[in-house]
C-alpha cells in the first residue's frame, strides 16, 4: 500500500490531479459496463417477446377443444326442477323430461337414548355391518370397539370402516335425549332386496347396534334409499341412482319432482365460440405487434447506457426519456424475431387439405391486414365467421384442429410448431428467468465482460497506486530541494 502525501510540501491538489487522471484511465471500464448494459437490455427485450410469446402459447390448448368451435347451450323451461348441460356432441333441439320421483340417500335414526356423544361406550368387542358396491354385493365392514371408547369416536370408527359409505354423528334431539344417525353418502338403491344399510347376524353385533347404539328401539326410525324416476321425451321411463343422467351428449340434473314436463333447449352458443377465436387472434396481434416493433422502431446510435455519475446529474423524467432512446431498435435485425414473425404468418396462411369446406382461413373470414406495416396482423369478417361457426362448426374444428400429416393437418398444429421454434430460437439467445449466464448467447458475452470488467478493475487500482506512487516521491524531491535550499541560504547569511 503506497503512503499518500496530499500536496503539503508542494501545495498542489494532488488528490484532485489523481481523481482527474484516473476518469481518463476509467474511460475503457466505463465502455465495458455500457456493453454489459446494452447486453441485459437486449435480453430483457428478448425475454419481453418471449413472455408474450408464452401467453398465446397457453391459450392453444382451448383452440384444441371441440367445445371452443361448437359449445352448446341447454335452457330449461323450469330451473327450479331440472337444468342441464350440453357438450359439443349434443344435438341441437327439445328435449321434454318430467320427474315423479328423486334420488335420496338411506338414513336409519336410532331409538332416544340415554348416553350423550362423549360418554364411555361401556362395551367392548368386534362389531360388523355391511352396505353395498355398484353391483349389488353386500360388503362386510368391522370396528374394534373399546369399553372406554366414547359414542363420538365409535362412530367416527363407523365412517372409517365403512370407506366413506356411511356418515355416521350423533345428534341431541333436545327432548331429554340424544340419538344415532347413520346414512349412506351416496343416492340410489344398490340393495335391490331392502335396506342399504344393514347390522351384522352374529349376536354380538345384532346387539351392539340394536340394543346399545338403540337402533332396534320402538322409536327408531328407517328412511329407505330411492332412485330418481324421470320420463323422456314422453316416451321411455328411466330410473337413476342419483339425480343426474347422462343422454346423447346431455346431462340432466334433477332437483325437484315436476308437474307435468320441463322442456331444454340445446342451441349451439355462436358468440362463445366466437369470442374465444377472437381472443386468440387478438392475443396473435399483440405479439405480431410487439414482434414488428421491434423491428421497426428507430435506432439512436448516439445514446448510451448512462454512468451513476451521469444519472446524479440528471432528473427521473430526463433518465426515462434519455433510456428510452437508448433502448429504442434494441432487437432491430435479430433474425430470430424477423424470422420467427415470417413462420407464424406462414403456418396460418397455409393451405389445408381435408374433407372439410374450409381450406383456408380466408373462407370463414380471417384475413391477413393488407397495410403492410401492421406486419401481418389478422382481420376478421365478424359476420362470415359467425356464419361458419353456426352452419358448419364441425369444418372450422377440421380447419383448426384436424389430424393427419403433412398439409393435412390443422393450422393450430402448424401455429404450434412454429411458435415453439420461436420461443426455442429465443431461449438460445435470451435464456429463461432461471437460465445462468453460462446456458444462452447473450448470457456468455455478460459473463466475459464482467470477467474483463473486474480485470480493468484490477488494473485501475495498480495504476490508481502507481499516480500516488509517483506524485509522492515528487513530493519528497521537492522537500529535500526545500531543505538544501533553506541550508544554502543560511550559510550565506552567516558568512
Amino acid at each position: 500500500m503506497v503512503m499518500r502525501v496530499g500536496g503539503i510540501v508542494s501545495g498542489m491538489d494532488i488528490e484532485a490531479m489523481v481523481n482527474k487522471l484516473m476518469e481518463a484511465e476509467r474511460m475503457p471500464l466505463e465502455r465495458l459496463k455500457q456493453q454489459r448494459t446494452m447486453l441485459e437490455w437486449k435480453r430483457d427485450a428478448f425475454r419481453d417477446i418471449n413472455s408474450k410469446l408464452l401467453e398465446l402459447d397457453n391459450m392453444l390448448l382451448d383452440m384444441k377443444l371441440t367445445r371452443t368451435y361448437n359449445p352448446k347451450t341447454a335452457t330449461s323451461s323450469n330451473p327450479n326442477a331440472v337444468t342441464a348441460n350440453a357438450t359439443s356432441s349434443a344435438m341441437n333441439g327439445t328435449y321434454e323430461i318430467s320427474v315423479s320421483q328423486l334420488a335420496t340417500n338411506e338414513m336409519r335414526v336410532s331409538g332416544k337414548m340415554s348416553l350423550a356423544a362423549k360418554d364411555a361406550i361401556g362395551v367392548s368387542g368386534t362389531f360388523r355391518f355391511h352396505t353395498f358396491d355398484e353391483n349389488g354385493n353386500q360388503e362386510t365392514h368391522e370396528i374394534e370397539v373399546a369399553a372406554e371408547d366414547t359414542l363420538e369416536s365409535v362412530l367416527k370408527k363407523i365412517e372409517q370402516a365403512s370407506g366413506g359409505k356411511v356418515r355416521a354423528f350423533y345428534v341431541n334431539s333436545g327432548d331429554g335425549g340424544g340419538r344415532v344417525v347413520l346414512e349412506t353418502t351416496r343416492t340410489g338403491v344398490y340393495n335391490q332386496d331392502g335396506a342399504e344399510i344393514v347390522f351384522g347376524e352374529d349376536d354380538d353385533s345384532a346387539n351392539f347396534f340394536h340394543n346399545i347404539l338403540n337402533f332396534g328401539a320402538a322409536d327408531s326410525e328407517h328412511k329407505h334409499a330411492a332412485n330418481a324416476v324421470f320420463k323422456y321425451n314422453d316416451g321411455i321411463e328411466i330410473t337413476a341412482r342419483e339425480n343426474t343422467y347422462t343422454l346423447n351428449g346431455i346431462t340432466f340434473q334433477f332437483h325437484n319432482v315436476t308437474e307435468g314436463n320441463v322442456r331444454i333447449s340445446v342451441t349451439t352458443d355462436v358468440d362463445t365460440s366466437f369470442q374465444k377465436i377472437m381472443d386468440f387472434i387478438n392475443k396473435y396481434n399483440e405479439v405480431i405487434e410487439a414482434m414488428n416493433k421491434s423491428q421497426t422502431e428507430q435506432r439512436y446510435r448516439n445514446y448510451h447506457p448512462l454512468s451513476d455519475e451521469q444519472k446524479a446529474e440528471m432528473t427521473e423524467e430526463q433518465i426515462k426519456l434519455w433510456e428510452e432512446r437508448a433502448k429504442s431498435g434494441i432487437l432491430r435485425g435479430e433474425s430470430s424475431i424477423r424470422d420467427g414473425m415470417q413462420a407464424l404468418r406462414a403456418s396460418l396462411q397455409s393451405f389445408v387439405n381435408n374433407d372439410g369446406a374450409f381450406k383456408l382461413l380466408s373462407e370463414i373470414g380471417i384475413t391477413t391486414s393488407k397495410n403492410y406495416l401492421s406486419g401481418g396482423k389478422l382481420e376478421v369478417d365478424e359476420e362470415k365467421l359467425k356464419a361458419a361457426l353456426r352452419d358448419n362448426p364441425d369444418d372450422v374444428y377440421k380447419l383448426f384442429v384436424g389430424k393427419g400429416e403433412g398439409d393435412e393437418r390443422g393450422l393450430i398444429h402448424r401455429f404450434e410448431e412454429a411458435l415453439d421454434q420461436v420461443r426455442g430460437n429465443i431461449e438460445k439467445q435470451a435464456g429463461k428467468e432461471t437460465s445462468t449466464l453460462d446456458n444462452y448467447t447473450l448470457g456468455k458475452r455478460m459473463k466475459e465482460i464482467n470477467e474483463r470488467i473486474s480485470d480493468y478493475e484490477r488494473k485501475l487500482i495498480k495504476v490508481e497506486e502507481r499516480y500516488w506512487a509517483q506524485f509522492t516521491q515528487m513530493e519528497k524531491a521537492i522537500a529535500r530541494l526545500n531543505e538544501q535550499a533553506n541550508y544554502l541560504f543560511a550559510q550565506f547569511y552567516n558568512m
